[in-house]
């Protein structure tokens, strides 16, 4: 018995040996160059190669006009030594003033969204993104009306016998205001997502060690949420500071900014491409390395709080 049943499970082992193994569908290896490949051609196609023509025009390398052209360094001498550094610096403090007091308002309310405990601060953090269901003209048209001669305010002051403020509207008050109301959900944004996650009992133990509540945010919720907060800062000064739609509509000659000089050389009756493209790069240049300084601070914070 024992020799026939060792020899029933020899036959089975060889059956199963014998029987085709099924193939197993072989999935494409998706390595890191596949992976990257698409973003990376994307990047060099849409940002490094107009960025590297750009820098031509800047050294006339390349030309809109037909002619010999050579190296040549005219724009940015005309960058340096024809006013447009003070233009940049004038538009470069209005984005920092913007910058700051949007992060100053935002950091309330998406303290109150994250932090409170409501149910609802989905509902409200959805409101607070609504205007962007509307078009980004129609938002800055709609101040355009509401600080006119003729518009809300100057009406409103005038039913009541006080005088119209003349610089509601086309100065360089009107440009921060609404660039501050474009940008206020972009800054509010991460700054909730970074609050939403940072660990509640970490609060709660600052709470049993007898921290007091301005003692917990300084020490505790105001470093974690730092990340957010730069975060923010940077998604309004690096667009603000380049801008030229909104000094466009309610800026006037007053909150004309550096971004409207680079579309003037590069759109007006004579087109000045070298100097526009000197221009440009510059800016180009400032906020990448502003970037990378905030990053480099940033990641010094994160070591320090860890």
């Amino acid at each position: 018995m024992g020799g026939g049943e060792e020899g029933l499970s020899l036959d089975a082992s060889a059956a199963e040996a014998a029987a085709p193994t099924p193939r197993r569908c072989r999935r494409p290896r998706l390595t890191t160059p596949v992976l990257l490949g698409l973003p990376l051609g994307w990047l060099v196609v849409f940002l490094i190669v107009p960025v590297v023509i750009v820098a031509l025009y800047s050294v006339d390398v390349l030309a809109l006009f037909p002619g010999p052209h050579s190296f040549a360094l005219g724009g940015w001498n005309r960058l340096f030594h024809e006013g447009y550094m003070s233009l940049f610096w004038k538009s470069a403090k209005m984005s920092l003033i913007v910058s700051a007091l949007v992060v100053a308002t935002a950091y309330p309310l998406a303290y109150f969204l994250a932090l409170s405990g409501t149910r609802r601060k989905y509902v409200l953090l959805l409101l607070l993104i609504a205007p962007f269901l509307t078009s980004y003209l129609l938002r800055v048209l709609a101040w355009k009306v509401i600080l006119g001669d003729h518009g809300v305010v100057n009406s409103a002051l005038s039913s009541v016998g006080l005088h119209p403020l003349s610089f509601l509207l086309y100065s360089r008050f009107a440009v921060m205001l609404v660039l501050g109301y474009v940008w206020l959900p972009f800054v509010a944004l991460p700054i909730f997502v970074t609050l939403d996650t940072i660990d509640r009992r970490l609060l709660e133990a600052a709470s049993d060690l007898y921290a007091s509540r301005l003692q917990a945010f300084l020490r505790v919720t105001l470093p974690l949420s730092m990340p957010g907060v730069v975060a923010a800062f940077l998604f309004v000064f690096i667009p603000t500071v380049g801008e030229f739609v909104t000094p466009s509509l309610v800026g006037g000659t007053s909150g004309y900014m550096y971004g409207n000089q680079i579309v003037d050389l590069f759109q007006q009756g004579f087109p000045d491409w070298e100097t526009g493209a000197a221009l440009a790069l510059f800016l180009i240049a400032v906020i990448s390395v502003l970037t990378f300084v905030f990053v480099r601070f940033l990641r010094v914070g994160e070591a320090r709080v860890a």
